[in-house]
């Protein structure tokens, strides 16, 4: 059986998952190692997972494969690691460095540079959408194209040549039945609590949702950070004063979570930025309609009757959509992704390899 190493250097929630479900559904066609290292100094983690890396017990081994998230410098960790030079790779993009709204950190020109460098690396590279594939590769373009000198032809052209969209795959079955909403629609918005879930936009919809005298019932699950931007706080503050809180607060158990999504009608997105939305995924298998920003990665699995541009649009999606059936995620199920996996490692690393 040969011997696969998966590395998730800033293993959060949406990194986690994709590792666990991979290693869960290729466990019975390899030898699975997994390497991780724990979600924060977020800049050091990015730059410093290489060195990290390098003298863990773990890689001191042979393999025949490498699975890593895009957070891993493969490059560098190739030349530390000679062992590790010639191994056939699959580097996952779960997100970009190009494509955060208001992304101009410090330390991010080489965060890009990186991403770069380990894409070109990588022997197959796989991107969670269409939406992170072209942000990626137009970023790539127009960064590269701002250097001074010495920049070799191609590159993005290169690394599009090699990829392919797999999308993290859903782990929970989709309602095979619904039912039609009551005369309350109960509404759920399950992100993290900020900046780029955009809160400023939530804060809108519900504003307007108040104005129009629609009755509903919003929950926010999101998870919460002891900082947050305010507008939160003015959302719980407003639903609450006007009889609209359903249930505010992160939902540890994620048995209990499912449940209490599939007791909602709609679950609503007002996110700047998404390249898949495992979230709004996750809702809809559980049979809620999506009613999400008409940008980003939405366009490519909901119909744009769910999607919106203005507040008040989105407001006219919970009118219109409220007896419209939940939408099909099968090209989301482990069923179609799992054989794309075991297709593109027996490629890189054929039987006699």
């Amino acid at each position: 059986m040969k011997k696969l190493l998966i590395l998730s250097p800033y293993d959060g929630f949406s990194h986690g998952f994709w590792r666990e479900g991979l290693a869960d559904y290729l466990a019975g066609e390899f030898e699975i190692v997994e390497c991780t290292l724990p979600p924060r100094f977020f800049s050091w983690r990015q730059r410093g997972n290489s060195l990290s890396f390098a003298l863990k017990p773990a890689l001191q081994q042979p393999f025949d494969l490498i699975v890593a998230t895009s957070m891993t410098d493969l490059s560098g960790l190739r030349g530390l690691n000679r062992h590790l030079s010639s191994i056939p790779a699959i580097v996952y993009f779960h997100e970009n460095q190009f494509a955060y709204p208001g992304n101009n950190t410090v330390g991010l020109l080489e965060r890009q540079l990186t991403s770069i460098y380990t894409a070109l690396s990588a022997d197959l590279v796989f991107f969670n959408s269409e939406f992170n594939r072209s942000t990626f590769l137009l970023g790539a373009e127009k960064l590269l194209g701002r250097m001074p000198d010495e920049v070799p032809a191609g590159i993005a052209t290169s690394i599009k040549g090699k990829s392919s969209i797999v999308p993290v795959a859903l782990d929970i079955d989709p309602v095979k039945s619904y039912g039609l909403p009551g005369s309350r629609l109960k509404i759920v918005w399950n992100h993290r609590w900020e900046h780029d879930k955009g809160p400023g936009r939530l804060n809108a919809i519900v504003t307007e949702l108040i104005r129009r005298k629609v009755d509903f019932e919003l929950s926010l699950f999101g998870q919460q950070f002891s900082r947050h931007p305010p507008e939160f706080d003015e959302i719980v503050e407003m639903l609450h004063v006007n009889g609209n809180a359903g249930e505010i607060g992160f939902v540890e158990s994620r048995a209990e979570y499912l449940a209490k999504l599939s007791a909602h009608d709609f679950v609503l997105s007002t996110a700047d930025q998404e390249f898949q939305g495992l979230a709004i995924q996750e809702a809809m298998a559980s049979g809620c309609i999506p009613v999400v920003p008409d940008a980003l990665s939405y366009p490519e699995y909901i119909p744009v009757e769910c999607r919106y541009s203005t507040v008040n649009e989105a407001v006219d999606v919970f009118l219109s959509q409220r007896t419209a059936k939940p939408i099909s995620l099968d090209r989301y199920a482990w069923a179609t992704i799992g054989p794309e996996w075991i297709a593109a490692l027996g490629e890189i690393c054929p039987p006699q390899c």
